[in-house]
């Protein structure tokens, strides 16, 4: 008996020690801390401080009085913890005041990092803030929600830069290049015209895409007077928005607050907020300096088979999402700004990179919160990964990932020609020889008997198992803008067939059966001068000229009819495989250049019992055979006709670079 009590005493003692070291050969051997409190936890009375660092022989909290410069008003050593973490409480109310961690792994002492999970920090995002983040919210925040949506398939998304909205003097805009310039409404430009916010209305789009406003590592915020710019795929603090967007980057508050208001007068003006999220890879050069290698050194990242980086994103490093670390970040990370922000989806760069598990499990813990959060990405990669194809959410495994969408880049080039290939031309300019491309993306990716997937050079079968789950599109930020490859396609064009090319390109996105996604000044043609890849080139390129919807009015009000259009009818939203299958079909006729189809609404509670869309991608007009009945126009060129169009029967002769959409109805 004691020998029995002196084990039980000695084990509890053991108990109350601080955990042992872990004996770490791989990566496998990490363990998973299970808790929901990583990063910062702040009260009044107390603020408690954790980190994942299962590694590290040694770990510091310094505390800082300013966001940056300065010496540590203190150093406080952390105590190991369960599941790999390290604890430290410090009693009393620290709001405002700056921290970070330094990790010490054997004889290294690596660089002060404000973690992981860090929610707020100062100017240029090294050091963390202290932050009760209720008096972050704006007034009425508690009261915020998200607009309507009755599907998925109702949505139509349109991207756009922070910067790029607001920041040309015609925007007409106070707060030009900020968060608060999306809020702004009654803007006009100098022709009277609406802009930002209330353009974003008029256009009746349901969804705006925002192109990344976490915190990224391109743009010093102290240096702000540079104007320099940048798409922001560089991130710095995932959790935490960006600095330059900001009217004051130096209080950590004025991003935060910023971010929200201009999310809640979105909502107010019904439309919801998608935020763009690069959780595929980090800084560019700099992994071993990110906070994620300052805490885990190598944990949480992807390495090829001699221990270097692997490249899958072409930027240095990608990301391990199989990790259980690095998925718990990620599904954490995606939570919080919707529980925080009330974003109302994501779209994930180079979704490829990411494996099936994780990006499945995103789509659960969300659809969980609200069954309408809308996810997508690129489901791609920019170089080979160690990790299978197979496990990998790319588009040939869209099957496997429900309630994720991922771009259509087969009807991107088929419209328009190849990304890579500048002067390709695709179907709108003649080239008969994309027309498989086109079909695909105008039955949402799904499988259909009557499209050739030999003939489509960038994919040879079908991947979405519901047209929801393909993103149409011409044209985003990446690459030439539509009107610009139109201009280098066909040099010789007169201005008017480039309209009439970029018009016909936009009425097969918005009449196919997925889902619509435009690029931000598309609706006025929007250029970048023939600039590629404006990624960091200056506002004279990226910025959204308001003059252009001045000059191109007809256009603009094209695209506010077209919305309107597919917003208000059913048969353009059918969704899935078995009925796009049934009720569409493609029509045969001898003309290379025509691609023509009908689509049946009986029964699907469209006061339209049948449409046909013909489109014209040759440069001459076309006699096109009708089929039988008499067809009332909708749809002519940059005309959209509410009711009453004409009537038609026999044959229609369609314009060069034409498209014309009609119906019977019962």
């Amino acid at each position: 008996m004691r020998l029995l009590a002196c084990l039980c005493l000695y084990l509890f003692i053991i108990s109350c020690q601080e955990p042992m070291k872990y004996d770490l050969t791989s990566f496998e051997d990490y363990p998973v801390y299970d808790g929901d409190d990583l990063g910062v936890t702040y009260a009044p009375e107390n603020t408690r401080f954790r980190l994942w660092s299962p590694a590290a022989d040694a770990v510091q909290v310094l505390l800082y009085a300013q966001g940056a410069g300065g010496q540590p008003l203190a150093r406080h050593p952390m105590q190991r913890s369960v599941g790999g973490t390290w604890l430290l409480e410090l009693e009393g109310d620290l709001a405002g005041q700056f921290y970070t961690y330094q990790v010490r792994v054997g004889d290294r002492v690596l660089n002060e990092t404000p973690g992981p999970y860090a929610r707020a920090v100062g100017v240029n995002g090294h050091r963390g803030c202290i932050l009760d983040m209720r008096t972050t919210d704006p007034p009425g925040w508690d009261r915020d929600g998200r607009p309507a949506l009755q599907g998925f398939h109702d949505i139509v998304v349109y991207e756009l830069h922070v910067r790029d909205m607001s920041i040309h003097p015609s925007s007409g805009i106070t707060h030009r290049g900020k968060y608060l310039g999306l809020a702004e409404t009654g803007t006009r430009s100098p022709e009277g015209l609406k802009t930002g916010l209330d353009h974003l209305v008029e256009l009746g789009i349901t969804h705006v895409h925002i192109l990344p406003v976490f915190d990224f590592a391109s743009i010093d915020e102290t240096r702000l007077e540079e104007n320099k710019y940048n798409w922001g795929y560089e991130p710095k603090n995932y959790n935490v928005p960006e600095g330059s967007f900001a009217t004051d980057p130096y209080d950590p508050a004025t991003r935060i607050r910023e971010l929200k208001t201009m999310i809640q007068a979105l909502h107010q003006a019904g439309i919801r907020v998608i935020m763009d999220v690069v959780y595929n890879h980090t800084e560019f050069g700099e992994a071993g300096n990110f906070s994620l290698s300052l805490s885990a050194p190598g944990y949480y990242y992807r390495q090829n088979p001699d221990g270097s980086l692997s490249n899958a994103s072409a930027c240095g490093n990608e990301t391990a999402s199989e990790r259980p670390m690095m998925r718990k970040y990620i599904l954490e990370s995606v939570e919080y700004w919707v529980r925080e922000y009330h974003f109302d989806g994501f779209r994930f760069d180079l979704m490829g990179i990411h494996d099936i598990v994780t990006m499945q499990a995103v789509a659960e813990r969300l659809h969980q919160i609200d069954p309408t959060l809308f996810i997508y990405g690129e489901g791609w990669k920019a170089g080979a990964s160690p990790l299978p194809d197979s496990l990998l959410a790319l588009k040939a495994n869209m099957p496997k990932l429900r309630g994720i969408a991922a771009f259509s880049d087969e009807l991107r080039d088929g419209v328009k020609g190849s990304w890579h290939d500048w002067e390709e031309a695709g179907f709108v300019s003649g080239n008969a020889a994309r027309k498989e491309g086109v079909k695909f993306g105008i039955v949402g990716g799904v499988h259909h008997p009557e499209i050739d997937y030999q003939a489509v050079p960038e994919s040879d079968a079908p991947w979405a198992a519901s047209a929801d789950q393909c993103m149409v599109y011409v044209s985003c930020h990446d690459n030439h803008t539509l009107y610009d490859k139109l201009k280098i396609v066909n040099p010789d064009a007169s201005e008017n067939d480039i309209l009439s090319m970029h018009v016909l390109a936009q009425t097969i996105v918005l009449t196919s059966q997925g889902i619509p996604f435009l690029h931000a000044g598309v609706d006025f043609l929007r250029t970048k001068q023939g600039v590629e890849n404006s990624f960091d080139a200056p506002d004279s390129i990226n910025q959204i000229d308001w003059s252009r919807k001045h000059t191109y009015q007809h256009v603009n009000q094209f695209y506010r009819d077209m919305i309107r259009l597919r917003r208000s009818h059913p048969i353009f939203k059918l969704n899935s495989q078995s009925e796009i299958a049934r009720r569409l079909q493609f029509l045969e006729g001898p003309q290379a250049h025509i691609l023509a189809y009908t689509v049946d609404g009986t029964g699907t509670g469209d006061d339209w019992q049948r449409m046909l869309c013909i489109f014209n991608g040759g440069d001459r007009v076309t006699s096109v055979e009708l089929p039988a009945g008499d067809w009332r126009l909708a749809v002519s060129g940059t005309r959209v006709i509410a009711s009453n169009g004409a009537v038609y029967r026999g044959k229609v002769d369609l314009p060069a670079h034409g498209a014309m959409v009609l119906y019977q109805k019962g």
